[in-house]
C-alpha cells in the first residue's frame, strides 16, 4: 500500500496567515494535536497544541510560531513503512505526502497506518511468528527463505531491528502462513540460526479438556 493510498482527506492543511485559535478550533473538531501548514501549495511544517500553549497568544498568525517536523514527508509512492519510520524519527503523529513536483497532497494520520497495517494479508493471515538473533554479515533473507520454503512453508511478512543490547547483531522477524512450526525451528537451527522467539496461533487443548472430550465420546456410545 502506498501513501497515496493513506492521504486522510478529512485533515484540512492550514495557512501561515491563519492564527493559533483557529489552529486549535481545528483540532478540536478532528481530535488531534498537529496540523499541517502549507504556503502556496508548499509543505511548511506542523503547528501542534503545544506549540500553541507555550506561546501563550494564540490571536497571532502561524508564520510567527516556529513550526516542527519541517522534513515529516514520503513521497506518494513510498510504502506505509516509511510512513512510519519517519513519524518515528520525527516524533509526530502525522506525516505529509508530496508529490513528485514538491507539492503537499495531504497527510497520513499514523493510526490510520497502523489500521492499515492491521488488516493486510501478513496480520490477517493465520500463522506462527518468528524471532532470530543473527550476526548482520550472516543475514540473508533469500536464504532464510529457501530454508522455510524447503519445509513448505512461506514467509509472510519480515521485519529487521537491530539487537538492543548489541548494534552488531540484527532481530530477524518472521511472520509464517503455517502454525505447527517445530520442523522449520529444526531445519533453521540445523543451519546455525538461533531462535529466540517462537509465537503459534495454533490452539492446544489442555488435559482437562482432553478428559471432557473423552467423557463426552464415552456417553455418545
Amino acid at each position: 500500500m502506498t501513501a497515496t493510498e493513506l492521504i486522510n482527506h478529512m485533515i484540512p492543511p492550514l495557512k501561515p496567515t491563519d492564527n493559533g485559535h483557529k489552529a486549535i478550533v481545528w483540532m478540536e473538531e478532528l481530535r488531534v494535536n498537529q496540523l499541517p501548514v502549507i504556503e502556496r501549495g508548499k509543505f511548511k511544517g506542523f503547528i501542534t497544541e503545544e506549540i500553541i500553549l507555550e506561546e501563550n497568544d494564540s490571536s497571532i498568525p502561524i508564520s510567527q510560531y516556529e513550526l516542527e517536523g519541517q522534513e515529516c514527508f514520503v513521497t506518494e509512492d513510498q510504502h506505509f513503512y516509511d510512513v512510519i519510520r519517519v513519524a518515528s524519527l520525527h516524533e509526530l503523529q502525522m506525516v505529509t505526502v508530496i508529490n513528485s513536483h514538491g507539492n503537499f497532497e495531504g497527510v497520513i494520520a499514523i493510526e490510520d497506518t497502523i489500521q492499515a497495517f492491521a488488516e493486510s494479508t501478513a496480520v490477517q493471515e493465520p500463522g506462527a511468528i518468528l524471532v532470530l538473533l543473527m550476526n548482520q554479515r550472516d543475514y540473508s533473507l533469500a536464504e532464510i527463505s529457501r530454508l522455510i520454503e524447503s519445509e513448505n512453508a512461506k514467509i509472510l511478512s519480515s521485519t529487521v531491528n537491530s539487537d538492543a543490547k548489541d548494534h552488531s547483531m540484527l532481530r530477524v522477524t518472521l511472520k509464517l502462513n503455517i502454525t505447527e512450526v517445530s520442523h522449520i525451528t529444526a531445519s533453521l537451527e540445523r543451519f546455525g540460526y538461533k531462535i529466540i522467539g517462537r509465537f503459534q496461533e495454533e490452539e492446544i487443548k489442555s488435559n482437562d479438556q482432553e478428559r471432557f472430550d473423552m467423557l463426552m465420546r464415552y456417553l455418545n456410545i
